[in-house]
């Protein structure tokens, strides 16, 4: 996983997939979402909503999905996740049983994220 994105409250990784998949993390070391402080909520929420909203008009998924475990790395973090009916495991999580074998193809990962960082640094510095 890369860093694409990085500020003193949060950072945000690409995580490796067969699907489109951003994890946004907190820079402070916080187990619980609650523990952060109010500008790192304020951001996971504003950039939570962005990618969703750009996955969706760049991806055209079937659904997005947004997740928040944290059970192996106690550290907040959430998922956003671009899901295709024809991907392995829909309509289970990217975590439960495979249900097929996909070899799905999309519109280049660089280039969505060529036209997300721009956004990314206007909402956050409104």
């Amino acid at each position: 996983m890369s860093v694409i994105y990085s500020n003193d409250h949060i950072y945000i990784k690409v995580h490796s997939s067969e699907i489109p998949w951003l994890k946004i993390y907190s820079q402070q070391s916080c187990k619980e979402f609650t523990e952060c402080d109010d500008t790192t909520r304020q951001q996971i929420w504003q950039l939570l909503g962005l990618i969703e909203r750009e996955m969706l008009a760049y991806f055209k998924p079937e659904k997005i999905n947004i997740a928040s475990f944290g059970n192996y790395k106690p550290q907040v973090h959430w998922h956003v996740m671009a899901r295709f009916a024809e991907d392995s495991y829909y309509p289970e999580p990217m975590w439960g049983a495979k249900q097929r074998e996909a070899e799905l193809e999309f519109p280049e990962m660089s280039m969505f994220l060529e036209g997300l960082l721009p956004k990314i640094e206007d909402t956050l510095n409104k």
